[in-house]
């Protein structure tokens, strides 16, 4: 049966540590660790030795031994981004205290925007490989590298990163619906891709706000946005009550998240007339758990966003906004890192109640649950509007795949008249 001595040993360690007793706490903790008989003093006894240690080798070595027993220890993760470089200490921020603003360098104009040979604006191009003159249609290869590097979630929580804007980015507002996009560098003009009404950009608007890592470029044109809707519309056999209007292009923020952990947990069945104990531990290995950064078109993205292969995204490079407007994320990082785990937590209430049956009283602990990594990308879509009796509907285009989203119903008008009378044909 485990004891308490251990546990004595490493709260009076600790204690002697915080009044900078090093020598008396480093032998206290020690003796703990030799005595140790439970995973979780094993694992506080080697983070707080690594503290007491001023060899790196030897700190790496109780790090190592720290996360083999609880990979989501956030402190040694952090220390351990401090010792590799990816952080530095004087960096880490008061977590109780407010986030310092941050002067963020004022955006240097990109070149490349204006054609060479007619002094044309140029823009991106659908293909995500050049930049193309709108009147002579001169090309300019634009090279771009994978966009597959993750940031580290303690590192970002602990410098800030997380918390705070450190990137000035030119943007817009719309004066016609309130939208806020970013926009690429020059750019002197702007259609909401919203509302769709036109403004001249203010070039002295600023946002502070965290740079996007990653982008998945538009993989085809207006023309073709088109065809895929009017394809959509026949399949669906809708009758538009007028004109469906141009489609906007433009990109929205998603969040992706890795998070790693266990979830232990416990319960009750309802087996021979009688409640039956039922208790486990489940492993938590996520990765790139989606969370739109932009509610406004949140809706029609819950079916659009699990359809993007996220490993054909390019490293951000402003330039590919020329041409294309880019919806700013109105969720924080930090926010969208707990809608990431409530999706874990469900997917795992979901894998027990399968496994088990119906579970009632269902407990559990989400502690030893962390983010590990996360990125900000940016992906491509097509919106419009469609009218049906008296009624718009929105519809969504994804911009790689071509795939059609709205909540008009099947059947087109048949499916609407069904679904205001909630009657269905016979």
């Amino acid at each position: 049966m485990p004891s308490e001595y251990d546990n004595d040993l490493l709260r009076e360690g600790i204690l002697h540590y915080k009044v900078k007793e090093f020598n008396t706490a480093r032998n206290y903790i020690e003796r703990a660790l030799e005595n140790a008989d439970d995973q979780e003093t094993t694992a506080q006894a080697n983070y707080y030795l690594s503290l007491l240690s001023d060899d790196p080798i030897q700190k790496r070595k109780y790090f190592e031994e720290t996360l083999a027993i609880d990979m989501t220890h956030a402190e040694t993760r952090r220390a351990l981004a401090v010792l590799d470089g990816k952080l530095k200490a004087n960096d880490i921020i008061d977590q109780d205290g407010m986030p310092v603003p941050v002067n963020g360098s004022e955006i240097v104009p990109a070149d490349g925007f204006t054609c060479p040979k007619c002094g044309g604006r140029m823009v991106f191009a659908p293909d995500g490989a050049a930049l193309i003159c709108e009147y002579c249609n001169q090309n300019r290869p634009l090279s771009t590298t994978a966009g597959t590097t993750e940031q580290d979630f303690i590192v970002a929580m602990a410098n800030g990163s997380g918390q705070r804007n450190p990137v000035a980015v030119q943007t817009f507002r719309c004066q016609g619906c309130g939208a806020t996009f970013i926009l690429a560098p020059d750019e002197i003009s702007a259609t909401c891709a919203y509302c769709g009404s036109v403004h001249v950009v203010a070039l002295d608007e600023k946002l502070q706000m965290i740079e996007p890592d990653s982008i998945l470029p538009m993989a085809f044109d207006q023309k073709q946005a088109s065809w895929h809707l009017a394809h959509w519309v026949g399949n669906m056999k809708i009758t538009p009550q007028e004109q469906i209007q141009a489609q906007r292009g433009l990109y929205l923020p998603v969040w992706t998240f890795d998070i790693i952990g266990s979830i232990p947990w416990n319960g009750k069945v309802y087996r021979d007339k009688r409640d039956v104990p039922v208790s486990g531990q489940n492993d938590v290995t996520s990765n790139d758990v989606r969370i739109l950064g932009s509610k406004k078109l949140a809706d029609l993205m819950v079916e659009t966003l699990p359809e993007f292969d996220m490993s054909h995204a390019t490293a951000y490079d402003a330039r590919i906004l020329a041409g294309w407007m880019a919806d700013v994320y109105d969720l924080p990082m930090a926010k969208a890192s707990l809608e990431a785990r409530q999706i874990v937590v469900k997917h795992m209430r979901e894998m027990i109640h399968q496994e088990f049956g119906k579970v009632y009283n269902l407990g559990y602990s989400t502690s030893g649950v962390i983010v590990s990594t996360f990125k900000l990308i940016l992906v491509p879509v097509w919106e419009t509007d469609i009218k049906i009796h008296e009624q718009n509907w929105r519809a969504l285009i994804n911009g790689r795949t071509g795939s059609v989203h709205s909540k008009i119903p099947e059947h087109g008008m048949t499916g609407w008249l069904e679904n205001m009378l909630g009657t269905r044909p016979m």
